[in-house]
């Protein structure tokens, strides 16, 4: 994806407020052999950005200055209830740098997995998006699950999937977690037979008539 940044000659608080009233969201560009560099962009095309999933977790081409640099999104300041964006941090990529990313997860197949088609399992997605480290050109956008092979009662873990060629998994302590859970139906229980005669009386209270009492054993 491609997006237009200009630069923002001033900083601050007071500064940046300015910025949105004009309709601008001020950001910042950092990493690489180059100094941080301060920039603003349009904020309704930068709004409809980021409701895309690309523009999240895949390399993106920013054209400042008449140069186009590949960066990534780092961090998204919203305001806390107005649909405003406050700042955006972006990171240049270095193409021979190894690099750590989110992407997110996309399943397909569980409504034709033994799991959900015969046992009707609940399939619980514990896990939406893996951090990943790879060089830039191996970056996937989205990694693809297929969980048609799913079984009863059965959990998919970061060890049963193939990750593309270069790109590994970041454990950050957890060498093999769950990405997927299968887990069987909630089964409502039968009410109690006290409770039965408590319904009982109270129905027969409603209506004006005395409840049958059962009999003591002497």
């Amino acid at each position: 994806m491609k997006f237009v940044a200009y630069e923002r000659a001033k900083q601050g608080t007071g500064a940046s407020r300015r910025l949105r009233i004009t309709g601008k969201t001020p950001g910042i560009v950092y990493g690489g052999d180059t100094q941080p560099q301060l920039i603003e962009i349009d904020h309704n095309a930068l709004w409809h950005a980021l409701k895309k999933e690309a523009f999240h977790s895949s390399i993106l081409e920013m054209e400042f200055a008449g140069a186009v640099t590949k960066v990534l999104l780092r961090d998204v300041q919203y305001h806390p209830f107005r649909q405003l964006v406050q700042h955006i941090d972006f990171q240049r990529v270095d193409a021979k740098t190894r690099m750590n990313m989110k992407v997110p997860l996309h399943f397909k197949g569980e409504e034709e997995s033994d799991a959900v088609k015969l046992d009707h399992n609940l399939v619980n997605h514990v896990m939406t998006e893996l951090e990943i480290n790879c060089l830039p050109s191996d970056l996937p956008e989205f990694l693809e699950i297929d969980l048609s092979g799913l079984k009863k009662n059965a959990t998919l873990h970061v060890n049963d999937i193939k990750l593309p060629k270069g790109v590994k998994f970041v454990s950050h302590g957890k060498t093999n977690p769950v990405i997927v859970s299968a887990v069987p139906p909630l089964v409502s229980e039968e009410p109690a037979p006290a409770a039965e005669g408590a319904a009982a009386e109270g129905a027969a209270a409603a209506a004006g008539k005395p409840a049958a009492k059962t009999a003591k054993k002497k």
